[in-house]
């Protein structure tokens, strides 16, 4: 049984998501378990999660942090452990009008480079 889709394509945030994250060399975007995910041949970035046990956060951007950063992002009260990815090191943010694009710019770049593949990032720095 198909997921529900849990997103709108017409949500300023997910456009302003998917325009940074496909912006990035060799970036694709699937649609997994209903929502839209941003991969280079593993995912890096995925718009909308939900807390383990806890709410669901569609306005949000889920991306795996650069581990020296993870404890102090982890302690800002914009940032989630999200159900499911959380316990691989993932962390997510909350999305508002107030959103730092900047900042969500650098964390799916950080996110992209643990998992693209080195001809990919070399393009990214070239």
């Amino acid at each position: 049984m198909p997921h529900p889709i849990m997103f709108d394509d017409a949500d300023p945030h997910l456009i302003r998501v998917r325009e940074i994250a496909l912006a990035l060399p060799d970036t694709t975007e699937v649609v997994a378990h209903g929502r839209p995910t941003f991969r280079c041949g593993k995912m890096f970035g995925n718009y909308g999660g939900g807390e383990k046990g806890g709410p669901r956060h569609d306005q949000s951007l889920l991306f795996i942090p650069d581990p020296a950063e993870r404890d102090a992002l982890s302690a800002d009260p914009r940032f989630f452990l999200p159900a499911y990815l959380g316990p691989y090191g993932w962390l997510g943010i909350l999305l508002d009008d107030d959103a730092d694009w900047t900042e969500v710019a650098e964390l799916l770049d950080a996110s992209y480079r643990q998992i693209a593949p080195k001809r990919s990032v070399a393009k990214l720095d070239g």
